[in-house]
């Protein structure tokens, strides 16, 4: 059978994996990647490859940055490239369906979670957020939806309730680059259907924003603590204190109720002892261990050196319950 002529629509570093082993299956020619332009990072505002644009580098494989997939001239350039096959994994953009009816075998997604739960633009997040006992990746074909396609495989992963977000997308990437080397051929051979999605169990997550890193004691402690791991490292969480905006880097729970080092109950939002370092009483009236934190504008420390310097912090209510 002779090579299937494929493009590669990525961005982020989810797609690494998954653009290396779409350049190395045997089925298939990369004739070309498409990724997002450069943006701004860091204070100084760097323009930035994607690690996608980054990685075409050591392909040798023409790389498009079109801003726009609406574009007259992004269609043409792709439709240039004479696709059979599209293959789409961490992108960022809504992809026309111009662009969806190029390709005779489609488009094919590679998606963080078990569709059609946590569709959408933050899968691993939500579903460390919502406490799922399991995830995987699931390989679809696009149509013009929001993650709707009829599916195509899917590969599941048990969860041990300790992952954060890096290292649980770490390790779907690595299962969607060995899904996507296992399906290709038969894919292309037609060897497997595409089954709709099912209509129950439909969830959809959005872009995160800086906001939603604030952690509202209001809520129980396992909440809490899977909000630390979910939202590492963006948006990042965060507590407001007496001594200014505290980012929580690393948590965990403790048992209790509200009680830690031995000091009466207290208020929901109050920091208290945890031995030598830091707990938040919780709206369940559980702890949060405040592990790792680091102070707007300082550097990361663990909790018992931040309560040295701070020691009137002990016994405080945070901002969300005081204001």
């Amino acid at each position: 059978m002779e090579r299937a002529r494929a493009v590669f629509f990525g961005s982020g570093e989810f797609a690494v994996p998954v653009l290396q082993a779409l350049a190395a299956a045997p089925e298939v020619k990369l004739v070309g990647v498409v990724s997002t332009p450069p943006r701004p990072a860091g204070r100084r505002a760097v323009p930035t490859a994607t690690p996608v644009a980054r990685a075409v580098e050591t392909l040798g494989c023409p790389l498009q940055l079109p801003a726009r997939l609406r574009d007259p001239a992004a269609v043409a350039a792709i439709a240039a490239l004479e696709p059979d096959l599209g293959i789409l994994s961490d992108y960022g953009r809504i992809v026309p369906r111009a662009i969806l009816d190029l390709p005779d075998r489609g488009i094919l997604n590679l998606h963080p979670s078990l569709l059609p739960r946590h569709r959408g633009a933050s899968p691993i997040p939500a579903t460390i957020l919502d406490g799922d006992a399991a995830t995987g990746v699931t390989l679809f074909r696009m149509d013009e939806g929001m993650d709707t396609g009829p599916i195509v495989a899917v590969e599941r992963l048990a969860l041990s309730g300790r992952e954060d977000a890096p290292a649980l997308e770490r390790r779907l990437a690595e299962m969607a680059a060995v899904l996507l080397s296992r399906s290709l051929g038969p894919w292309l051979r037609g060897e497997l259907a595409a089954v709709p999605q099912p209509a129950d169990g439909v969830t959809v997550t959005r872009l995160l924003r800086r906001e939603d890193g604030r952690l509202d004691p209001r809520r129980a402690a396992p909440v809490l603590e899977r909000q630390v791991r979910a939202y590492r490292p963006w948006p990042g969480t965060w507590l407001e204190t007496e001594a200014g905006r505290l980012g929580v880097l690393q948590g965990t729970l403790a048992p209790g109720d509200g009680v830690s080092g031995g000091v009466p109950p207290a208020a929901v939002g109050t920091l208290v002892p945890d031995g030598p370092g830091l707990a938040l009483v919780a709206g369940d009236g559980g702890l949060l261990r405040l592990l790792e934190v680091q102070p707007a504008g300082g550097r990361v420390m663990d909790g018992a050196a931040f309560r040295r310097g701070h020691p009137r912090i002990v016994g405080t209510v945070v901002g969300t319950v005081a204001g």
